[in-house]
Parts: C-alpha cells; structure tokens; sequence
C-alpha cells in the first residue's frame, strides 16, 4: 500500500495522515514486519490494524551465497509458486535483481526462466517484498533496482509501475536508479513512456538482424527489430533516458562482425549504452556457448571505433546460477519445458 491508501483504510480518524505516515515509515524504511513492533503507534491502533490486514513478507525456500558474495534467495509467499531474487554487493554501491513474474511466458531460447513456463503476474506488494527481503541481509542501503529476475515486467505493468512508485515514494530510491529490462513489447513500451517516469528502461535486443533474432525470441515475429528500436527511441524522446541495449554474446551466433556493425547503425545519432553481456551457461538444449575473450573485444571494439558507448556486464553469482539468463527458480509452471523435479517444501 502506498501512504494514501493507507491513510484511506485508516478512515476518519483525526490522526490518519500521521499515523499513515509512521505505518509508511515501518514497512518501508525500517522494514519492520509485525505490527506489534511498530511502538510509537497506539496500542488500540496496532491491535485494531493486526486484526485486520497482514505485514507479510515473503518466505524464503532457498538462500544460496556465491564465492562473489551475491544472495540468491528462493522465495514465495505461502504457496509453492517460487520466484528468484538477488543480492549484489559492489564496492561503491549494494544493487539487487528482482523478478515480476512467477516463470516467464517468453520462450527465450538462452535463458533458463522461459524453460521453467509461466504461472501469474507478481503483485507489486511482492515485487517491493523481494527489495525488503534482501535489505535484511545487507547493512548498506540499497540503492539500486534492476528488473531482470524472472519474468518480463512489461507484461505485468499495472503493478511493475506501482512497485517503481512505491520504491521511489516510500521506501525513497532515485528513480534514476531503477531499471526495467524488457524482450521488447512495443505497445507496453509506448504506455510506460506515458507514465513518465524517469526510470532506465533496457531492451534485450541480442541481435540486429532478424533473422537471427527470430531464432532467439520468439517476440521478434510480432515486433521486429525495426519497430521495437523505433520504440525505444521513440520512448527516449518522451522520457529524456538515453537508449540502452543489452546484447547477449553467442559464440557464432550473435558475436559476429557483420553484427556489430548493424547495431552501430541502427542506433547511430541516439544517446545509448550497449551493455555486453557474454554468454552464461545454461542447457536449453540449443547447443549455445560463450564466444571466447578475443571474440568479445573484436565485437566491443567495432561498436566503440563506430562512436557508441560500450559496456560489458560484470558478472557475478556465476556458481550459484545467479548471473544473467541463470535465474530458474526451481520453477515448474504452465508450458515448462522441463523435466518435473521436487517441489520444494513451504518454509518459514
């Protein structure tokens, strides 16, 4: 809830607008998770609020810690519809991944959540859980939001746009550092540009050319890359943030010169970052693998000698298949592509 609807439930007490505010301040700043500790609210309110509604969080099945010292947490919130987020410790700055699906509905062929098929959309109360779960494992605040956990947050955006609210208005994040990655669905492009919020917003696009894509995304049929580029700049226009691509490096596949060379052209004359993203193993049975260091830097090379602003994603969780493409969830839903393996008991 945000601090207007919880001044709402709170009726016509003369008090509500403080009281709202302090309940705010609890679930969201102290990450406080029961209402017996939120002390400086009267008791009466505390038992009258207890009664009513419930300060969950969500439970953890799994918490695995890599050699990197990223969380991946396994969580859920009373059923065995399970979902993956990650911590990630940096020197300068804590960020974490967050999913907004439970399983995704895309079929990317690289990536293990699509194997996993697709459940429901998350609530926005269990998109922000994910953020005040793995704040209690880090005493630094943190600062940075990514969703690119499971799911594509575009399919679910009434609720991703109230989570990016919540995160900017009560838990107190820039929205400068929050970032929506999506496959490219051009209409939800066009309405989140309508919200206008100041958020990244980062196309998967992997490849330039569609014939190549269409392989890999199975969105790239009804939104070729043409219209999905024309989207993003298009969104760029009405937002002010710069376009940003993230490129998956399949060896011989995607990491070709003849490709590098395309991306730099159709995003010539737009402020972008391209983000490099090699290749992690995962066995969706296409045979993909990761293009060696020599293959990287030719790609990244070309695209910087063509003036666009390159990165590489630091990668991190590897061994805990944390890292990008990785997150499976243990998910087993409509569509999975998988064998079935052990449901994973209810905890906590």
């Amino acid at each position: 809830m945000t601090r207007g609807e919880l001044k709402e439930i709170l009726g016509d007490r003369p008090d509500a607008n403080l009281r709202s505010k302090q309940i705010a301040l609890h679930l969201y700043t102290r990450n406080v998770d029961n209402f017996a500790d939120m002390r400086d609210i009267p008791q009466a309110l505390r038992d009258e609020l207890a009664g009513r509604f419930d300060v969950q969080p969500l439970s953890t099945a799994s918490h695995k810690t890599s050699i990197d010292n990223v969380d991946k947490l396994l969580v859920h919130n009373g059923d065995h519809q399970v979902y993956e987020c990650v911590l990630l410790p940096y020197e300068n700055r804590v960020s974490c991944c967050i999913s907004s699906q439970v399983g995704c509905p895309m079929g990317c062929k690289f990536c293990a959540t699509g194997l996993g098929g697709f459940d429901r959309n998350l609530t926005a109360g269990e998109i922000v859980g994910q953020y005040l779960t793995l704040q209690r494992l880090n005493e630094k605040r943190i600062s940075h939001v990514v969703f690119m956990g499971m799911g594509e947050p575009l399919l679910n955006l009434k609720n991703v746009v109230k989570s990016l609210r919540l995160l900017h208005d009560e838990v107190g994040l820039s929205y400068r550092h929050l970032t929506v990655s999506t496959v490219g669905l051009v209409p939800q492009i066009y309405e989140l540009a309508k919200e206008k919020l100041p958020i990244h917003l980062a196309l998967s696009l992997h490849s330039p050319l569609d014939e190549v894509r269409n392989r890999l995304m199975p969105v790239n049929h009804k939104w070729p890359v043409k219209e999905v580029v024309q989207a993003m700049k298009d969104y760029m226009r009405a937002t002010g943030r710069k376009i940003t691509i993230e490129y998956l490096l399949i060896n011989e596949l995607t990491d070709t010169p003849e490709q590098a060379h395309e991306l730099a052209r159709i995003i010539k004359g737009t402020p972008n970052v391209v983000n490099l993203i090699p290749f992690n193993w995962v066995d969706t049975g296409e045979g993909f693998s990761r293009p060696s260091n020599d293959r990287v830097r030719a790609f990244r090379g070309i695209l910087a000698s063509k003036g666009v602003n390159v990165t590489q994603r630091v990668e991190r969780g590897h061994d805990i298949a944390a890292a990008c493409g990785q997150l499976a969830g243990m998910h087993k839903g409509k569509f999975a592509r998988r064998a079935p393996s052990t449901v994973l008991p209810v905890v906590g």
